[in-house]
């Protein structure tokens, strides 16, 4: 009887080790998630046209100096790369190491910025990084716009702050979006607002915050998210709804729990087919 008791505690230890070893590989195992988008306004000059995005990094690393990360940047040969937020984190910021990472990435491909939560809640570190950031040229869509050229045609490229700095998203939509503008592309933090860009007639929004659900459980999904609570609608993939398609990334890093399961780091990449 004893010498069961002995193996069978060798054998939970043995797992629980295995179950924690495949825990850290895979919260570091990058994956990079493709997506073909069409839509009937995108000009066919964007046939081909990349976009890659980055989510919810706060502050980790893939590699030294995130060279993991910016290798499967570059090898997936991104027009633009869009960073939707949460690019530092509020409980352990560094913001050099994000801009280190975004003066990296730049040289890869234009980078477009909008800001997620927890840069609203470190106001000081944000004014810093917000000041990198455009010395690096990378404009900042502080519920702004920017227009997209490529192969002489255009799309209409808008982000929109977080609602924490006092954004109503469908007030600032209503006000940046013009009817002469065509293909829309939305860049915004926050994926449960998936109604208000319906409403707004969005082509394609980019989103995160929600982490994949950080635990993600086979036929299920993600056990909770921030602002959608336990088992959340919008958690990982592309929902789509009359003209708007939405990706919501899993993101890359961590923030108030400490790890994923069964939920490893996302890269998104976006090609256009027209």
């Amino acid at each position: 009887m004893k010498k069961i008791r002995i193996t069978l505690i060798a054998v939970a230890a043995v797992l629980l080790l295995a179950i924690i070893v495949w825990i850290a590989w895979a919260n570091k195992a990058l994956t990079l998630n493709p997506y073909i988008i069409s839509g009937k306004r995108l000009p066919k000059a964007f046939d081909g046209f990349r976009i890659v995005q980055i989510s919810d990094l706060h502050n980790a690393e893939f590699g030294k100096n995130n060279e993991k990360l910016l290798a499967m940047i570059e090898k997936a040969k991104p027009n633009i790369i869009v960073i939707t937020g949460d690019m530092i984190d509020s409980r352990r910021t560094n913001v050099e190491k994000a801009l280190d990472f975004a003066k990296q990435a730049v040289k890869i491909a234009p980078c477009y910025y909008v800001t997620g939560n927890h840069e609203y809640r470190i106001p000081e570190d944000y004014k810093k990084l917000k000041e990198g950031l455009l010395s690096l040229g990378i404009p900042i869509l502080e519920n702004d716009r920017a227009e997209i050229e490529y192969n002489g045609e255009k799309i209409t490229l808008i982000g929109v702050q977080d609602p924490n700095f006092g954004t109503d998203i469908h007030s600032c939509l209503n006000d940046l979006k013009s009817e002469y503008d065509g293909y829309t592309v939305l860049l915004s933090h926050r994926p449960e607002l998936f109604g208000t860009y319906v409403d707004n007639d969005m082509d394609l929004v980019f989103t995160g915050h929600a982490h994949g659900g950080q635990f993600r459980l086979p036929l299920i999904g993600g056990l909770y998210a921030p602002h959608q609570g336990i088992f959340p609608e919008y958690d990982d993939g592309l929902y789509t709804h009359g003209n708007t398609n939405m990706i919501v990334s899993r993101g890359l890093g961590n923030s108030a729990f400490p790890f994923r399961f069964n939920n490893r780091p996302d890269l998104v990449l976006v090609e256009f087919q027209a």
